[in-house]
């Protein structure tokens, strides 16, 4: 009994971790377009003897724009430019968000490091992490100060020209609606769950004991994420969402 009650535990839960995985990966798909169009861009000017600069970033838009009103969770999308990439500013977002009324707006942002507001962006995970491991990212939630000042998750994914890291493709998902996507999913299991992303922080939680927005500590949540496969660590159950850079974590009582 024991056995098979476990193994039905560990169908559930793969089953949630897959729900998950499919809810984020139409957002990953919104930054995988924009990844794909930006680089065609890049490459083009390229072809072009030439650097880019802000103007060549403007044939981006009708894509983001589209995208923002197909994909219901995203709430913003955009590119955002290494330092030096383009010739024309040190820094640049190209950034569209829909608001409350379903208008979709520019970003405007001071990114003249020599003012005091200047916003750098470079420390941020979801710029950093796959800057510096060239894979996609889930970063937050965190208060996003930058585009909205709501909880959010932002999305990544890198983008290069010929060889270089060039910046990141990304899109925002409130936290509100992310919630509202997965913790229906979360609450089928037996046992309370959670979600977390490679650094250990929690995307989203039926756990009253680890809060959406805290830091987890113990296992290697990038570790298990690389190996791609379900595992248990002293009680810990760790399931990866698919190849959504998440894992989805229940606790089972020891024996």
């Amino acid at each position: 009994m024991r056995l098979a009650t476990t193994a039905l535990g560990t169908a559930a839960e793969e089953s949630v971790a897959a729900g998950v995985g499919s809810a984020l990966e139409h957002v990953f798909d919104a930054v995988s377009a924009t990844r794909s169009e930006t680089a065609a861009l890049l490459a083009r000017v390229a072809a072009e003897g030439r650097r880019p600069a802000t103007v060549d970033l403007a044939a981006l838009r009708p894509g983001l724009h589209a995208r923002l009103a197909r994909q219901e969770l995203v709430s913003g999308v955009g590119f955002v430019a290494a330092p030096g990439l383009l010739t024309d500013v040190p820094a640049w977002l190209e950034w569209w968000q829909s608001d409350a009324q379903g208008d979709v707006r520019p970003l405007l942002l001071d990114l003249d490091p020599d003012h005091s507001a200047y916003a750098d962006y470079t420390h941020w995970d979801w710029f950093a992490l796959p800057r510096d491991t060239g894979e996609r990212a889930v970063a937050g939630p965190y208060v996003d100060y930058l585009c909205s000042d709501e909880y959010s998750l932002t999305l990544s994914a890198p983008v290069e020209l010929e060889g270089r890291f060039a910046g990141v493709a990304a899109a925002d998902v409130y936290l509100r609606h992310f919630e509202a996507a997965v913790l229906p999913l979360l609450r089928r299991l037996p046992r309370p769950a959670y979600l977390v992303n490679a650094r250990g922080r929690v995307a989203a939680s039926a756990d009253p004991a680890h809060l959406a927005g805290s830091l987890t500590k113990g296992p290697d949540f990038a570790a298990v994420l690389e190996r791609r496969r379900p595992t248990t660590a002293g009680g810990t159950r760790l399931v990866p969402c698919g190849g959504v850079p998440l894992v989805l974590v229940t606790h089972r009582p020891l024996t």
